[in-house]
């Protein structure tokens, strides 16, 4: 059984940090991309920041480049992959998922979710 466990979400003023983590157990993960992914409240679900397979390319959307860093620690069934984000902004407000398939930039291609973490930014 495959899970992910989102963790690190908070508040923040503007220009803070915050730094996710997301634990994931039952796959080889080493084999799949593992993403972030964010939502606020009334809009769809966006693309952040990817990984592919371990020690692989890292893709970030153009809102967070030069802010956020994807990392990933993987093991034989396990990974752990963080987000730190810098310069945090109120537009960065999201609910923030973790994700693992086989896709990098688009949610239909990840194939199994967390539950998210809040990330709430203040002016």
């Amino acid at each position: 059984q495959v899970q992910l466990v989102e963790s690190g979400g908070g508040w923040v003023q503007a220009g803070g940090s915050l730094r996710l983590s997301c634990a994931g157990s039952g796959r080889t993960f080493r084999h799949y991309a593992m993403g972030w992914f964010r939502q606020a409240p009334g809009a769809e679900r966006e693309f952040v920041a990817a990984k592919d397979w371990s020690g692989g390319r890292t893709y970030y959307a153009d809102s967070v480049k030069g802010r956020f860093t994807i990392s990933r620690d993987d093991a034989e069934n396990s990974v752990t992959v963080y987000l730190q984000m810098n310069n945090l902004q109120p537009g960065d407000t999201a609910l923030y998922y973790c994700a693992s398939g086989n896709g990098v930039l688009v949610a239909r291609a990840y194939d199994y979710w967390g539950q998210g973490t809040q990330v709430t930014v203040s002016s």
